[in-house]
């Protein structure tokens, strides 16, 4: 029986979580959200070989010199410990949301200007990239806030308290949006493309490495690991799981084995969250119209974001795929990538199902 387009999300738990929701508990920030509040830029002593190569990244790809200090198979001087440190924060070993973008940023100077810790090629889209969805992930903090307000409200039932998340809920999450939008301003879809999307890509789901990657002294076979996406942000899953919109089975898929690429704290919270009484269920028992139609805001405005974020895909890898191909470049790794995202999905169409999914979960006086 073809099941692929139920919902598949596993039941919600109406237990009252043991302990009430801290975001201390998750190292979430209360100023930062799931950012890192003060990212290191150097690592102790040991690791100075790694960071000598880190910083001049740019330069030895460009120049063709990376390969004189690291080479084609992941050596075991590099595998090991990235693996074993990878193991101890919990994480695959490969380049994740958490590493590009929650570690990876700093203030420039007093005025809180912003830039990256670690680069690659790229230049200045490469910096804008990571900084604006920095920017993106600062502008969620309220709504990370606000969460865990509505879920304290739903169990105390207080209504004026749920209602007061909500609209903070959906103010953060249309900021969101408006930070979104300087993607456009400062990153360059070509390349962004041709460039930056080759080594945020991974090695699984990927046709330009379909056997994955040799970690020398750490496995006999390749292995395989999905590349940095969008959907490793702990933000609109926790979103999600507040609201209780529920995808359909091949979205649940991808999305929960993207939790296995975010630090276990922030996973930890989402699977909390999913424990908490379900908000649907209160809204639509307890009769408050006004924490309903503030409820039905706050999954339109994620709608709208996610029609946005449709946008910007179809401007950074479907248009720029289509340049490309025109183009007749000879980089076999973009034609191999050119409909996926760089996690390894069908880029369109997971991202206008998990759309349409969160379209339905509108609600209705009378549902």
């Amino acid at each position: 029986m073809d099941t692929s387009g139920e919902n598949m999300e596993p039941q919600r738990q109406t237990l009252k979580p043991v302990m009430p929701l801290s975001l201390g508990r998750y190292h979430i920030s209360e100023e930062y959200g799931f950012l890192l509040q003060n990212p290191l830029k150097e690592l102790p002593d040991q690791y100075r070989p790694w960071m000598e190569i880190a910083s001049e990244l740019p330069h030895l790809i460009e120049s063709h010199q990376l390969r004189a200090h690291v080479y084609k198979v992941l050596p075991r001087t590099l595998a090991i410990p990235f693996v074993e440190v990878s193991r101890k924060l919990g994480l695959p070993p490969i380049l994740v949301h958490s590493d590009l973008v929650l570690t990876n940023w700093t203030k420039r100077n007093p005025e809180g200007n912003l830039e990256t810790i670690i680069s690659f090629p790229g230049g200045e889209s490469l910096q804008a990239f990571v900084l604006v969805t920095v920017l993106v992930e600062k502008a969620a903090v309220p709504g990370i806030k606000a969460l865990v307000r509505g879920v304290e409200a739903v169990l105390q039932h207080n209504q004026d308290t749920l209602l007061q998340a909500l609209q903070q809920l959906r103010l953060s999450i249309q900021d969101m949006a408006k930070a979104l939008a300087q993607m456009h301003d400062y990153v360059d879809p070509d390349i962004f493309y041709t460039v930056i999307r080759i080594f945020v890509s991974g090695w699984k789901d990927n046709p330009a490495m379909p056997e994955g990657l040799v970690y020398e002294g750490v496995a006999m076979e390749p292995l395989r690991y999905s590349g940095g996406s969008a959907a490793q942000s702990s933000v609109l899953q926790a979103f999600d799981e507040f609201l209780g919109i529920r995808h359909c089975k091949g979205s649940v898929g991808f999305l929960h084995r993207m939790r296995d690429y975010m630090p276990p704290s922030h996973k930890a919270f989402l699977e909390d969250l999913h424990s908490a009484p379900s908000l649907r269920d209160y809204i639509l028992t307890s009769g408050a119209g006004c924490c309903l139609m503030a409820y039905n805001q706050c999954v339109e405005a994620l709608a709208q974001l996610r029609s946005y974020h449709i946008n910007v895909v179809a401007r950074y890898i479907i248009s720029a795929a289509s340049r490309a191909r025109s183009k007749m470049l000879s980089h076999p790794s973009p034609h191999a990538l050119e409909d996926r995202g760089t996690g390894g999905t069908e880029v369109l169409s997971f991202l206008k199902s998990v759309r349409e999914k969160t379209v339905e979960a509108i609600l209705h006086p009378n549902a």
